[in-house]
């Protein structure tokens, strides 16, 4: 069994890769996003500590079964962290209270368990909260900045500008690759080398099954870039 955390910026695609493991080669994923979303609801101590540092406009109600419940707001909270660095620091340190425990202790479980040939740490902050350490591998998934800022976009539903001020409190490329044993570089939604123009001049179905084409092509590309990492780990 071997640990292997997967990391980069978000909009890069990590998701992606740690899917193809999870599916391809045995293994189970622990998602930090994930899991602090899941800390994030039903009064736990890690959205009451948000609160208190961040304030009840981060705050949301909903009616469960006749009775409020508390929410965290994530876009509210992420307009304030990501322009200001102390305020990402405060809340940086907060996970790592609560979530980075909570991954260390799903990793524990999972060990004893002894089910999968590979468990996949899907952490953004691989390195800066050291569960880089618990891991046999490192692989940095990358990809240009209009990629992530178009998958930022669509994903969550936010402008450009929001987009590039969650891209800018987040370190470049050049991290990922120095510090990661392996990386994949996730060219994702760049469909077509044609021009819209281009694109428009052809019959529509001839120009849809070659966006379907060009998309194949790059699932297989990534999908064997990840088949070749996983062939050196074996």
């Amino acid at each position: 069994m071997k640990v292997i955390g997967i990391t980069g910026n978000t909009g890069s695609g990590k998701s992606t890769i740690s899917k193809i493991i999870e599916k391809n080669y045995n293994g189970i994923i622990i998602d930090a996003d994930r899991i602090a979303r899941e800390m994030s609801e039903n009064q736990s101590e890690y959205l009451k500590e948000i609160e208190n540092q961040f304030g009840k406009e981060i705050i949301e109600y909903s009616r469960q079964d006749k009775k409020q419940e508390k929410k965290l707001n994530r876009k509210k909270l992420a307009d304030i962290v990501f322009c200001d660095k102390t305020a990402k620091e405060r809340l940086d340190k907060i996970t790592f209270k609560y979530v980075v425990k909570e991954i260390e202790k799903r990793l524990e479980d999972a060990k004893n368990e002894n089910r999968y040939s590979y468990i996949v740490l899907d952490v953004p902050l691989l390195f800066e909260s050291k569960l880089n350490e618990e891991c046999d591998y490192t692989i940095g998934v990358i990809a240009k900045k209009e990629e992530k800022i178009d998958r930022i976009c669509k994903r969550d539903n936010i402008s450009r500008q929001k987009a590039l001020e969650r891209l800018s409190s987040q370190p470049e490329n050049e991290f990922y690759i120095k510090n990661c044993n392996f990386i994949i570089e996730n060219l994702g939604n760049q469909t077509s080398d044609l021009t819209s123009e281009q694109l428009n001049e052809q019959p529509s179905n001839q120009a849809n099954d070659q966006l379907s084409e060009q998309i194949s092509k790059q699932e297989e590309s990534i999908l064997r870039k990840v088949n070749e990492i996983m062939l050196k780990l074996q």
